[in-house]
């Protein structure tokens, strides 16, 4: 009986991997497609938040990519790959911190109209990923960084709506800005969390 119960398990934990795999896929073609139309958005808009917001889903992007390539292997492995997204988590945090100051003293004002309708699509494309993924929030460090990414995207979508009115009532770049610190710091913060649990699955295995 005890036999059948652990055949089961393994039939449930496989059925779990492919499950997950199918959705990785899904979620990270919708990342890739926004990043490519994001990017774009923001060029047209001069705006430091929608161009951070893009390079996020390219980071997204890679980070599912890198989630697929390390399913199925022993935990060791996967918490490797879970420390290298937080650290690119991270590092892509600093980066939009970066260009923030640049535009910031460029003094360049973005234009509301694109901000808002990019804001929205990426809300939706966001949502949509986040819902898929919702059922695998508390899995291992791996599931979680990907969870964590679809979840700070979605929010900082919002935000960016937010911005364009703020830059449509104020005439000025200050809530594109804000939004660019908003997206920074929610990266930043991910990237600790997913690092610190990597070490301690790291430290286990």
């Amino acid at each position: 009986m005890s036999g059948c119960c652990g055949h089961d398990d393994i039939d449930q934990e496989a059925l779990e991997v492919k499950s997950f795999r199918r959705v990785l896929w899904i979620v990270m073609i919708i990342n890739g497609v926004m990043f490519f139309a994001e990017f774009s958005g923001a060029f047209f808009a001069g705006s430091v938040a929608l161009q951070a917001d893009a390079l996020d889903f390219l980071g997204d992007t890679v980070t599912y990519a890198i989630t697929l390539l390390a399913l199925g292997y022993p935990l060791a492995v996967r918490a490797k790959a879970a420390m290298f997204k937080g650290v690119s988590l991270g590092l892509l945090g600093l980066w939009v911190f970066g260009q923030m100051i640049y535009y910031f003293i460029s003094g360049q004002i973005p234009s509301y109209q694109i901000m808002g309708a990019m804001g929205v699509i990426a809300f939706i494309a966001n949502l949509v990923s986040a819902i898929l993924l919702y059922r695998y929030r508390v899995g291992d460090s791996n599931m979680q960084s990907v969870w964590l990414c679809s979840r700070n995207d979605a929010i900082g979508n919002l935000a960016i709506i937010i911005a364009a009115s703020g830059v449509f009532v104020t005439g000025t770049g200050w809530p594109d800005f804000a939004v660019a610190t908003i997206i920074a710091s929610l990266a930043v913060t991910a990237s600790y969390r997913i690092i610190k649990l990597a070490a301690i699955e790291i430290r286990a295995a």
